[in-house]
């Protein structure tokens, strides 16, 4: 993330613990604070009454105040801030058995980097462990290994599964479908190659965060739509999907919550080819054809987010055509919370939730 040591420097660690917020919805119900309210497919727990922005999320924000908008400057730049600015490596891989890079072919016949998070569990079982290939956020056209290296970390070890970290090519050098091909190439690789790093080729999620989960979700129209590979389950932390800021969170969201529609729309102008790409079903996954048999999704979304709506509406999507999902809406928080999980209890919460769910996911 952007802000890094500025966010550091203000949030200051951890605050008091704070009750869990959000609303899970399991084949339909709404799970918030210990009650179940019956939700029809397309109801929206945010829409009649929202939360306040929790105090936690309210630091991360006066961070975000600091550094401005960063919508004039250049990707290159942007990226040299984001590696100035993301935590040094090392404390969290102390939780983990081994961690691993190595370079596999991208799906324009060059490499890419990935790094390999083997838990502890995986070496004292010595049986096939599933893989998670996990892709970072970023708006194709920011982030990197390091900057979810922590959260991998994490993953790695309260799932007990192999998490194997993508750093699939980016815009504007790459545009548009070239991340989404890596992504399932890459999903293609740990297929092929899993045993060979003690993961089972049978037991295999993707997942991601923001733009890293519009990749996930395509890996999965994808991979149904070439036969393979297998996709147990897919992981969706508050995912684009549709292509367009036309949704009332988009507008409602829109400004002063980290993620803006001018932001939005740089990284557009940066990773599409051409305004028809918007309706692409591999950029806009929602507008697919048919969702039918697609893996198991669990959807995490934020209630200030510009995001909120078009993710609940994947998750809709999906369950209306038959696939199990799992959708759970943090409220008072914002977009990318997640990547804040040392400062935000919810974020903290959230990768328990992720953890839980692919312990569940593939026995």
């Amino acid at each position: 993330m952007l802000l890094g040591r500025r966010a550091e420097s203000i949030a200051g660690g951890r605050a008091g613990p704070c009750a869990p917020g959000g609303r899970e919805n399991i084949g339909g119900t709404i799970l918030c604070a210990g009650k179940r309210e019956r939700a029809g497919p397309t109801d929206d727990p945010n829409r009649n009454s929202r939360m306040p922005i929790d105090a936690q999320t309210q630091l991360i924000l006066k961070a975000m105040s600091a550094v401005g908008d960063l919508t004039g400057l250049e990707p290159k730049l942007l990226r040299q801030m984001e590696k100035n600015g993301t935590p040094p490596l090392g404390p969290e891989r102390e939780n983990v058995d081994a961690v691993r890079e190595v370079s596999i072919p991208d799906a324009a016949g060059g490499l890419m980097a990935i790094r390999i998070y083997t838990p502890r569990e995986a070496e004292r079982l010595q049986a096939p462990t599933p893989v998670l290939v996990y892709l970072h956020g970023g708006g194709h056209v920011l982030g990197s290994l390091n900057l979810v290296d922590g959260l991998c970390c994490q993953l790695a070890r309260g799932s007990g599964w192999i998490v194997v970290s993508v750093d699939y090519r980016l815009a504007p050098e790459h545009k548009f479908p070239a991340a989404a091909e890596d992504a399932h190439a890459a999903a293609a690789w740990v297929h092929a190659h899993a045993a060979g790093f003690g993961g089972d080729p049978a037991r295999i999620a993707v997942a991601g965060d923001s733009a890293g989960a519009n990749l996930a979700a395509v890996a999965c129209l994808m991979a149904k739509d070439r036969g393979g590979p297998a996709i147990n389950c897919q992981v969706l932390l508050y995912p684009s999907t549709n292509g367009r800021q036309e949704t009332a969170s988009s507008l409602r969201n829109g400004e002063g919550y980290l993620l803006s529609r001018r932001m939005m729309d740089w990284f557009s102008n940066h990773y599409l080819r051409s305004p028809e790409d918007r309706v692409h079903p591999y950029l806009a996954p929602l507008v697919y054809h048919d969702h039918s048999g697609l893996p198991p999704a669990l959807v995490v979304t934020a209630e200030y987010d510009p995001l909120l709506d078009e993710g609940k509406a994947y998750a809709d999507r999906l369950q209306a055509a038959g696939v199990p999902v799992s959708y759970r809406c943090y409220e008072g928080t914002i977009h990318g919370f997640v990547g804040f999980y040392r400062h935000l209890d919810q974020g903290r919460e959230a990768i328990g939730l992720v953890c839980e769910h692919l312990r569940k996911a593939v026995r």
